[in-house]
């Protein structure tokens, strides 16, 4: 299985995860560079992910479900006007072979969805490197209670998130504790990846319970102090 990425708008990631000459795409908020990505690597489309109903997410669904219409698309209630295979918390089905489970990762929407595929996680807005979503409902609890399911995850899990937010959220975390040395050292190495136009995800599960404030918080009065004063930097 290999998995890459398009690019879309300022900092989103449209993943691509390949497996012979077949392909699953996650939440596609553009449409033409994904088709032109599978078109290129003369690749058929078997399924769409969908964690979320925001545009950057979903916004190339309907003209990509057009070229591919026999394409299953999976997804929280809250995309059910597009989705054809509405999933919720515990579910799991067949992918490409491979056994796909759903986690229930709500606060960035009430409906957030996470998608765990053997040891890799799909989890659009609700886990950044160093960071998670903006907590857009206000539950807070729902948000925190997502980065409890994260942390129980196995270290090697990688994690593809949907945005190149790895650099700020470092800059944040390092304001926060410019004494941690671990912390200082990642920003170095994701300044130089950034400078190259690297790519800074995946991540991992083990890398992000070192850097990550966000799953370090001990409780959810924590986590709300510390997203609010990220939505501030």
């Amino acid at each position: 299985m290999d998995i890459n990425l398009v690019k879309a708008f300022s900092d989103n990631y449209i993943w691509i995860i390949e497996e012979g000459t077949e392909a699953v795409v996650v939440d596609p908020g553009e449409a033409e560079q994904v088709m032109d990505y599978l078109a290129e690597k003369q690749l058929q489309l078997n399924s769409i992910l969908l964690t979320h109903n925001h545009d950057d997410h979903i916004g190339g669904v309907q003209k990509i479900s057009a070229k591919y219409p026999d394409a299953s698309i999976y997804g929280p209630k809250e995309t059910e006007d597009i989705a054809n295979h509405i999933v919720v918390d515990g579910d799991s089905f067949n992918l490409l072979g491979k056994n796909v489970q759903v986690l229930k990762t709500g606060g960035h929407t009430h409906g957030h969805i996470s998608f765990l595929m053997d040891n890799v996680l799909f989890c659009g807005d609700a886990l950044f490197s160093a960071g998670c979503g903006r907590v857009f409902t206000k539950d807070y609890q729902a948000q925190y209670d997502a980065l409890q399911k994260f942390k129980q995850l196995d270290d090697e899990v990688q994690v593809y998130a949907a945005h190149e937010y790895t650099q700020t959220n470092l800059r944040f975390a390092h304001s926060m504790q410019p004494s941690n040395t671990v912390i200082s050292e990642a920003l170095d190495q994701v300044n130089e990846m950034r400078a190259k136009g690297k790519p800074t995800l995946p991540t991992t599960i083990g890398r992000e319970k070192k850097i990550n404030l966000f799953l370090q918080a001990e409780n959810m009065e924590d986590f709300k102090e510390l997203r609010n004063a990220r939505d501030e930097f």
